[in-house]
C-alpha cells in the first residue's frame, strides 16, 4: 500500500464489521463465536459508535478510528491496535494491549495521535 493510503478508513465488506456499524453487540458476538478465521478491521470507520459489550479477543483494529466511541469495559488485551486513534472516546475500565503505554494511550485519547506498541527488549 502506498504510503499517501495506509492512515486512509477503508471500506470493510463483512457481516460481523456491519454488525458492529449497527451496534448490535448481542449479535456481533455470537456471530463471531462461531467463526474459526476472524476478518481484519483494520483502517475500520468506528467514530461514535457504542460498542460496550463487545468480544475484541484477537480482533485486528490497526489504524482504526475511535473518535467518540463508548469503548468501556472493553478487553483489547489480546486485540491488535498498533496504530489506533481513540480521540475522545469513553475507555473507562477497557484494558490494552500489554504493547501499548499509558502514555500512547492518552496521547491518542486527548489529541487523536495514533498509538504506537512499545519496543520491547530482546
Amino acid at each position: 500500500m502506498d504510503d499517501n493510503r495506509e492512515h486512509e478508513v477503508h471500506q470493510i465488506s463483512h457481516p460481523l464489521y456491519d454488525l458492529l456499524r449497527s451496534e448490535d453487540m448481542q449479535a456481533f458476538n455470537g456471530e463471531k463465536s462461531k467463526l474459526t478465521e476472524l476478518p481484519s478491521f483494520a483502517h475500520g470507520d468506528f467514530r461514535g459508535l457504542d460498542l460496550r459489550g463487545m468480544d475484541a479477543k484477537g480482533l485486528d483494529f490497526r489504524h482504526a478510528y475511535f473518535r467518540g466511541t463508548d469503548l468501556r469495559g472493553i478487553d483489547f488485551s489480546k486485540s491488535r491496535m498498533e496504530g489506533a486513534s481513540i480521540a475522545s472516546a469513553k475507555i473507562s475500565g477497557c484494558y490494552f494491549p500489554h504493547r501499548l503505554e499509558a502514555d500512547e494511550i492518552v496521547m491518542s485519547l486527548n489529541h487523536g495521535t495514533r498509538m504506537r506498541y512499545a519496543i520491547l527488549p530482546k
